[in-house]
This record gives structure tokens, C-alpha cells and sequence, in this order.
């Protein structure tokens, strides 16, 4: 045991524990996700995370849970300049005027004067008050909605506007427009099942931090999460560095030069996926060619419900 947190400690300090923003600023490389968190739950998991070392914890609006991170902050002992904060935008207040009264909410929730970063949830906008009533033409053009992000930037209530669930085509078009203000990150479902090496690649070369969600493949049931955790590559390069499979897949994605977001309340799991390594470029050069190799599974696609075809892909197969 003391063989392999000593492997692991001298490892550490390899990974890369922040990554810069087109801002300057610096973003923690692991956060805790709280999706589907429930609040009672999600507080006690944010101070187990804290204590833990976490200093990065992602929420949204729809969530449900935003109040329960701001109470966590409150009760740590640890300073908010020392926390990012991230939440988001949701569907249905994509409108331009909506914007800052739902983004004020949010802070109201949480019991914070700023967030580190607020995402625009999905390139899909919903009618106010007709969740998946989709507005074709502010999905197509979301500009309107950013210049309203934009403008919480420059009131200094949110330090970093970003995007979740973009594709390339989308990026581009939206990076066409006079930007005041770039978006920081671009948030989207990657896994072993799923590791869109085109978007890593494209987010490197314009400065774009890609952010990893569902990063275990376990957003859906543990199905994918099972076959992620047995996969050969994954299983050997574990009993190689005495890690465990979660901590090699996790480790694998803050190495190709993601945020990754695991999500867990249980205090062993959480503490778990905070021991990251380096892994050893051979191990890594497997795992990424294993990734890239089987046919791609996207695990959550609302497509179909919202009316919209939001990856515009084709090629993936159904889970």
C-alpha cells in the first residue's frame, strides 16, 4: 500500500492541477459534478470534497442543488477566493432579457456577489415557460443570448462565460461574431465510449478549455460505467500503477488536456477520484488508440425530444 501512494505522490505533480483560460485565469483541472446530486445529499459531498483537497465544483440551475453548495462554502473553513464556482444557463431563458434576472437567481441560490464561470447549458433554446418548445432561430444563432452573458462578465458578476454541448460547427459560427468576451470553455459528455478527439484537438488550437462530463460513462445507469471500468486497456494499466480503473480513466482525461467532472456523494469514491497520476505515455498512447477505436456511444442525446438535432453527427451508435 505504501509502494503505491508513493507511486501516486510522485506522480502527482505531473498532471497538470489547473489549466489556463483565455481570460488568464486559472481553472482546477478535477472538479466535483453535482448532477443529479440531491440537495441533503450534495452538502455533505461538498465538504468531504473540500477537506479532500477539491477546489472545483460544477452545478447548474436545473440541478436543483446551487443552494446546497453555497451552504457548504459558507460552513468550510476554506476562503471563496480559493473556490470556482460554475453553473449555468438553462433552456428556457435563452431570451436576451432573461438572461440576468435567471443568472441573479442563481447567485441568489448560492449565496455568492460572482461565479468563476456561467455556461450556456445547451445550444437549444426553449420558449419561456414551453420546455421543449424549441426557438429554431435563437438555437441556430445564439448570439443574442451570449451578448446577454457577455455584458454579466463585464458587470463582474460572472468571472468566465463559456458553453455546454457545442459542436465545432457551432463554436465556429458562434466565434464568427464581434466577441467581447471568448467563451472559456466548451463543456461536453466524454468517456472512454465517447472521447471526441476532434474536439480536444480543435479547443487546443483555439483556446478553447474542453471540459469532460460523464467522464466514467456512468450518467446513464452503470452499463457503459461496468464496461468502462473492465475494458483491457483500463484494467491492465491499473494493476500496472496500483490504481484503481477510475482513477486511470480520470487521469487519462486531466493527461489529453481536459477538465474532468466525476460526480459522487459517497466520501470514498470522491476521495478516490481526487488521486490522479500521470500515466506512463505508453499506457496513455493505449488507452487513447482503445478510446478511439470502437464505435462511438453518446449516452444522453435529447434530440429527439427538444425537436432539434443538437450533435449533428450520424455516426454514433445508440446506446
Amino acid at each position: 500500500m505504501q509502494t503505491t501512494i508513493s507511486k501516486l505522490a510522485a506522480s502527482l505533480a505531473s498532471l497538470p492541477t489547473h489549466f489556463k483560460l483565455a481570460s488568464g485565469d486559472l481553472i482546477p483541472s478535477i472538479a466535483l459534478g453535482l448532477y443529479q446530486s440531491p440537495p441533503n445529499e450534495a452538502v455533505d459531498a461538498i465538504k468531504v470534497a473540500l477537506k479532500t483537497g477539491y477546489r472545483h465544483f460544477d452545478t447548474a440551475w436545473v440541478y436543483g442543488n446551487e443552494a446546497a453548495l453555497g451552504k457548504a462554502i459558507r460552513e468550510s473553513d476554506v476562503p471563496r477566493s480559493e473556490i470556482w464556482v460554475t453553473t449555468k444557463l438553462w433552456n428556457t431563458f435563452h431570451a436576451p432579457a432573461d438572461v440576468e434576472p435567471i443568472f441573479n437567481e442563481s447567485l441568489k441560490n448560492l449565496g455568492l456577489d460572482y461565479v468563476d464561470l456561467y455556461l450556456m447549458h445547451w445550444p437549444v433554446a426553449h420558449k419561456r415557460g414551453a420546455y421543449g418548445r424549441t426557438d429554431q432561430e435563437l438555437s441556430e444563432n445564439p448570439y443574442p443570448t451570449w451578448q446577454a452573458m457577455e455584458r454579466l462578465v463585464e458587470s463582474g458578476k460572472a468571472k468566465n462565460i463559456g458553453v455546454c454541448n457545442f459542436n465545432i460547427r457551432r463554436l465556429e459560427k458562434l466565434m464568427s461574431h464581434p466577441l467581447k468576451v471568448r467563451p472559456a470553455i466548451n463543456q461536453v459528455e466524454m468517456h472512454f465510449w465517447n472521447p471526441q478527439p476532434e474536439i480536444v484537438t480543435w479547443g487546443q488550437a483555439n483556446d478553447v478549455v474542453i471540459q469532460a462530463w460523464g467522464p466514467l460513462s456512468g450518467s446513464v445507469g452503470r452499463h457503459w460505467l461496468d464496461k468502462a471500468l473492465n475494458a483491457p486497456e483500463i484494467k491492465e494499466t491499473a494493476e500496472e500503477l496500483g490504481m484503481t480503473p477510475g482513477q486511470v480513466i480520470i487521469s487519462w482525461h486531466i493527461q489529453r488536456g481536459t477538465v474532468v467532472l466525476p460526480k459522487s456523494v459517497t466520501p470514498s469514491r470522491i476521495i478516490e477520484n481526487f488521486q490522479v497520476a500521470r500515466l506512463p505515455d505508453a499506457a496513455f498512447e493505449r488507452i487513447e488508440q482503445a478510446a478511439s477505436a470502437h464505435p462511438r456511444v453518446r449516452l444522453f442525446d435529447p434530440s429527439h425530444s427538444w425537436g432539434l438535432d443538437v450533435f449533428e453527427e450520424g455516426t454514433y451508435q445508440k446506446r
